[in-house]
């Protein structure tokens, strides 16, 4: 049993940006609360930061080092919470903090699904937390669903909205009528995407999160590289609109299904919802993450997945967390990925050939005698069958292409693709086919 500690339960905190100073100021304004929950008060003894030359808030003043060690090698510390981000230095960081004895409260979902398998074990062994609510959907409470409300039941399937900035950028698709280019640069500007923001819309945070949520929902060890990720950067503004004439709003999903072979369904990928779904009434920058439990049925948790304040805010709760564990002596008494790491399984993943659905599929021909006639022959050879189509009207001139669009019916993945490389080399196609996901039960 860990021993309890009688005085202020004190942090040291890595990561001096707006999340670090939303942190301070939860802690500063909400301190009265927070010793009536935890039982003892929180006593900030260290930040530091990185740039040296950086102008920051008054909140700061007194607490900055750029020592790593001021934090590190305190032995009065006894939470380090990391929201610097990143792999490097963050999770030395982390890991040294372990051994030290030290609980890590961390928003760094990049750390936890990359090195997760190795970290939170090293912390089981030496019988401190490692708490990370703030690395997936910010300030949606979905870790703490996963690994406590729910410990009763059997998740059978998860799918969400989890990043914001694609998001955002789909909505104002959507809603203004932009294209991707467009959206991208008001995202840019309205601060919801960084200056490089190849992990958002290339889908690489929305798979960081989804191995997150999928460890703590079916009991895995799952890799971000076991996941098939597909970006929204393909998604044009003609998809947006074809879209709503079907009456659908596409959508930047994360989905994680237990299949009935064992193995797990695990897919990140933009996708058409039905516009009265849920799903599709998430817009802007808010995340959302409908979980469905084997005896519970569907649980819908949605809000700003992103800003400091949101963050923070889960940050500080999972701060509180960890405080009333060591006010109690009862480190570990939690299992960080809600499972025992010894009753973790590594269950196979699911092929994504193999995946079935209805497909919304767009092609640019030539207006031709016979093109139709012929995408459609090759989708009927491989067993892709047509549920409606629309063409979008004739080219203002001979070499002017014409969208076609057309839905199918529930159809196998592998032949949805092969399909689409053998219509590629047909007569009359002036640009490579399109194909997104229908997702049922969104």
């Amino acid at each position: 049993m860990n021993a309890r500690v009688s005085r202020p339960i004190r942090i040291g905190l890595f990561g001096a940006g707006v999340v670090g100073e939303g942190i301070l100021r939860l802690l500063e304004d909400n301190a009265g609360a927070i010793e009536r929950r935890m039982g003892s008060s929180i006593e900030v003894r260290r930040v530091v930061a990185r740039d040296t030359g950086r102008p920051r808030s008054s909140r700061f003043d007194g607490l900055l080092s750029f020592r790593p060690e001021d934090v590190l090698d305190d032995p009065e510390i006894d939470v380090v919470v990391e929201v610097m981000g990143g792999l490097e230095p963050a999770g030395e960081y982390v890991r040294r903090a372990i051994e030290a004895g030290k609980s890590v409260v961390t928003a760094n979902k990049a750390l936890l699904a990359e090195r997760g398998h190795e970290l939170i074990p090293l912390s089981e062994a030496r019988r401190v937390d490692l708490y990370f609510e703030a690395a997936v959907a910010g300030g949606i409470p979905v870790i703490r669903v996963l690994r406590e409300a729910l410990a009763a039941d059997t998740v059978v399937a998860l799918r969400g909205i989890v990043n914001g900035t694609s998001n955002y950028i789909l909505s104002e698709m959507r809603e203004r009528g932009l294209d991707f280019a467009e959206a991208l640069a008001g995202a840019q500007a309205a601060g919801y995407a960084e200056a490089d923001p190849t992990l958002d819309v290339g889908g690489g945070d929305a798979t960081h999160k989804l191995a997150i949520l999928a460890t703590l929902a079916f009991g895995a060890d799952v890799r971000p590289e076991e996941i098939a990720t597909e970006g929204i950067t393909e998604v044009g503004a003609v998809d947006i609109e074809m879209a709503s004439r079907f009456g659908y709003v596409i959508k930047p999903l994360a989905v994680g299904a237990a299949r009935p072979d064992g193995s797990l369904d695990l897919r990140v990928h933009p996708a058409l919802v039905p516009e009265a779904s849920v799903l599709a009434s998430i817009s802007g920058a808010l995340n959302v993450v409908v979980l469905e439990g084997k005896m519970l049925g569907p649980c819908l948790l949605s809000g700003y997945g992103a800003g400091a304040l949101p963050t923070a805010m889960s940050v500080v709760s999972d701060i509180v967390d960890v405080g009333r564990n060591l006010v109690f002596g009862a480190s570990g008494r939690v299992p960080q990925r809600a499972w025992r790491g010894e009753h973790l399984a590594r269950p196979p993943i699911a092929p994504p050939g193999q995946h079935e659905c209805r497909w919304y599929l767009r092609f640019s021909v030539l207006d031709r005698p016979g093109v139709l006639a012929r995408i459609a022959g090759v989708l009927g050879a491989f067993d892709v069958s047509i549920e409606q189509m629309v063409q979008e009207g004739r080219g203002g001139g001979s070499d002017e292409p014409v969208h076609v669009v057309m839905l199918t019916h529930e159809a196998r993945e592998e032949n949805v693709r092969h399909a689409l490389r053998e219509i590629e080399l047909l007569k009359g196609m002036v640009a490579r086919a399109r194909a997104l996901r229908i997702e049922a039960g969104a």
